[in-house]
């Protein structure tokens, strides 16, 4: 019989913020300028359960990526938690630390960069897997056999460096070291946003099929939101290191409850040319993080504020059973601009 207790999320991000202080230089020290700092991620609060796939998009600049590296612990937050099964990934130290570390693999943007020259892909995945101790020696081999497979790559390749492939046949490795120590969850960051578009949905639907598979749980960080569309259980919208709304896949592209959000929709090329959007779009640019807006970070640019959101900082609150949004608006789109 159920005790009522709220089971504890498999991963969480709780308040995180993230700052990157800015060097003083001697002119600043002798006019007293005060310290900068870039603000990168500003109260993040995220709940991801075990085997979801959660779409994070926005600008570049927005903070996706300073949240993927926070998560896999690349960066360390100025602020907030994130926390794994219930653990504070921060305090984790010795083999608990390794655990984590294998558990949550990242698969970065750039396969090339994020590859040894000098390694051979068979060199790479021993690597992976006699750090870790997945297997023993002698069953190295056999594994490494089975993850080519599975990224669905030539045996041959092993025994190639990643100069001789193409950039996705590199991805498909980056996938495949990330497999080796067997995670339970990925973060893709920009995964195919430097391909070709015809190797994107191949690399994609890879993906999917390998999560469906390992019931893995994903967190794929793009631009592109048609991929996202197709990838994704739930969205998350960043906009200045914030989450300004959060949903489910459909609901999300259906019907979006922050201006963002429909901005960010109708930027996105359409497939149909008989569709046009009639929504007022956002002005100017993206704000700088070293200066953030008062209020809503958004109203600047936003087609719909009013005077409430210049002062007062809107949070995310409930749309219905399936989104969130950070907006003073209870329905945008009724209002006039």
């Amino acid at each position: 019989m159920s005790d009522g207790s709220v089971p504890t999320p498999f991963l969480s991000i709780e308040d995180v913020v993230v700052r990157f202080d800015i060097k003083r230089t001697l002119l600043d020290r002798l006019t007293g300028q005060p310290a900068r700092a870039i603000h990168a991620l500003n109260g993040v609060r995220l709940e991801i359960p075990r085997g979801e796939t959660l779409g994070v998009v926005g600008e570049s600049g927005c903070g996706k990526s300073t949240l993927a590296r926070t998560i896999v612990g690349l960066i360390e937050a100025n602020d907030g938690r994130v926390m794994f099964e219930g653990r504070d990934v921060a305090g984790l130290k010795g083999g608990a630390r390794r655990a984590y570390n294998r558990r949550v693999q990242m698969i970065f943007q750039d396969p090339y960069g994020s590859l040894n020259p000098q390694m051979s892909v068979r060199q790479v995945l021993t690597e992976a897997l006699s750090v870790h101790k997945m297997r023993s020696k002698a069953e190295i081999p056999g594994r490494i056999a089975e993850l080519l497979d599975l990224v669905r790559l030539p045996q041959d390749a092993a025994d190639k460096r990643p100069h001789e492939f193409s950039g996705g046949q590199r991805q498909r490795i980056g996938i495949a070291r990330a497999l080796a120590v067997e995670p339970e969850i990925l973060v893709a960051d920009e995964l195919v946003s430097a391909l070709d578009v015809s190797v994107q949905a191949q690399v994609v639907n890879l993906l999917l099929d390998l999560q469906q598979r390992f019931k893995l749980t994903v967190i794929f960080v793009a631009h592109d939101l048609r991929l996202v569309r197709h990838i994704s259980d739930r969205v998350a919208v960043m906009y200045l290191g914030e989450i300004v709304e959060i949903g489910e896949t459909e609901a999300l592209f259906t019907a979006p409850r922050h201006p963002y959000t429909r901005t960010l929709l109708d930027a996105a090329p359409d497939l149909d040319p008989t569709r046009r959007t009639r929504v007022a779009s956002a002005k100017g640019e993206l704000p700088s993080p070293l200066s953030l807006p008062s209020g809503c970070r958004f109203h600047p640019r936003c087609p719909y504020v009013f005077d409430r959101c210049r002062e007062e900082h809107p949070i995310l609150k409930a749309h219905g059973a399936r989104q969130l949004a950070a907006c003073h608006l209870e329905d945008f789109s009724k209002a006039g601009v």
